[in-house]
């Protein structure tokens, strides 16, 4: 039986479906916690294949600085989302879901269980509970959006969004220059409230869900993400990022390990000094997504080294 230690919400469940093609197994956590191996190791005991589910690792340009797992990895077991996108390619949270539900089905035609591994917190609800359409949005309004910040400061941004959009106004986090920097480029490409996208509404799946959670104690959590950022800056992190420096005001590169070293090549810090931020920006990435995934009771959480409670769980709820 897991620690309790792991388990955000003692009454999480399983997600069931109205009709059952098959069941979809989310593992989750947060950045660094070992999702990679452990995916690998389900796909291969259920014979079937991953959705990556990593906003990020999608993109092709974005290897070491997004930790994409090794090449035999990947060739352990199918993989689909990983490096299929450009960078300068817009994609967002309602294209992956409606790419991944289609693969998800397809798999389950011939597959009793699907694995879907990651720990981005929005394509993760995406494919569990569905999001509303969002339009694409004109690079040049992203751009405009972006230099207001930059020169006006986030009480500009919110005073705009207040005049546009009362509604979001109300209901954004206002400390988040980024989701308030997204309502005002919904509602300059539209003219519409960026509100009023926003249904809220929960989509039946035709397939079970069953969400497992990986965490560890904080300490052993960022030890482990910053000898990874170390790793990753022995293998070439800062040329990949000076490779796409030119590309950095697109949204996919707005992205922690990146940031850092454009802000380096600006002269803003030293190497470092950039190094130590990539850390801490990493290590509060991942307090964010704990914070996120707590308001989720469907989560089942054990650590990553409780392989067989974690397979035994899974052969007593997964017909």
């Amino acid at each position: 039986r897991p620690h309790k230690a792991y388990f955000f919400n003692l009454k999480s469940k399983i997600i069931k479906s109205k009709i059952n093609m098959g069941t979809l197994i989310v593992l989750l956590g947060p950045t660094g916690v070992g999702k990679t191996d452990l995916s690998i190791e389900l796909a291969k005991m259920y014979k079937t294949s991953i959705i990556s589910c990593d906003s990020r690792q999608i993109y092709r340009e974005m290897y070491i600085g997004t930790a994409v797992p090794e090449r035999e990895q990947l060739e352990a077991v199918p993989h689909f989302f990983i490096q299929t996108e450009s960078v300068q390619s817009y994609f967002n949270c309602w294209e992956f879901e409606q790419q991944a539900i289609r693969k998800i089905r397809e798999l389950l035609e011939t597959k009793e269980v699907v694995i879907m591994a990651g720990g981005s917190m929005m394509y993760i609800d995406a494919v569990c509970k569905g999001i509303d359409e969002m339009p694409t949005i004109d690079e040049k309004i992203r751009l405009s959006v972006k230099e207001m910040f930059e020169r006006d400061g986030i009480e500009a941004l919110r005073m705009l969004l207040k005049r546009l959009d009362p509604v979001s106004y109300i209901t954004v986090d206002l400390k988040n220059a980024k989701r308030i920097m997204h309502a005002l480029e919904v509602c300059l490409m539209t003219g519409k409230p960026y509100s009023s996208f926003l249904t809220g509404s929960v989509k039946d799946r035709e397939f079970d869900i069953v969400k497992i959670g990986l965490n560890r104690e904080r300490e052993e959590l960022f030890d482990r993400i910053n000898r990874r950022v170390d790793q990753m800056v022995e293998a070439g992190m800062e040329g990949e990022a000076r490779r796409l420096y030119s590309l950095r005001h697109l949204n996919a590169l707005n992205t922690v390990g990146y940031k850092e070293w454009f802000d380096y090549f600006d002269g803003k810090f030293d190497r470092e000094e950039t190094i130590r931020l990539i850390k801490r920006n990493t290590r509060r990435y991942a307090k964010k997504q704990l914070t996120w995934y707590r308001n989720d009771a469907d989560i089942h959480w054990f650590h990553p080294d409780q392989k067989d409670e974690i397979k035994r769980f899974l052969l007593s709820v997964v017909s």
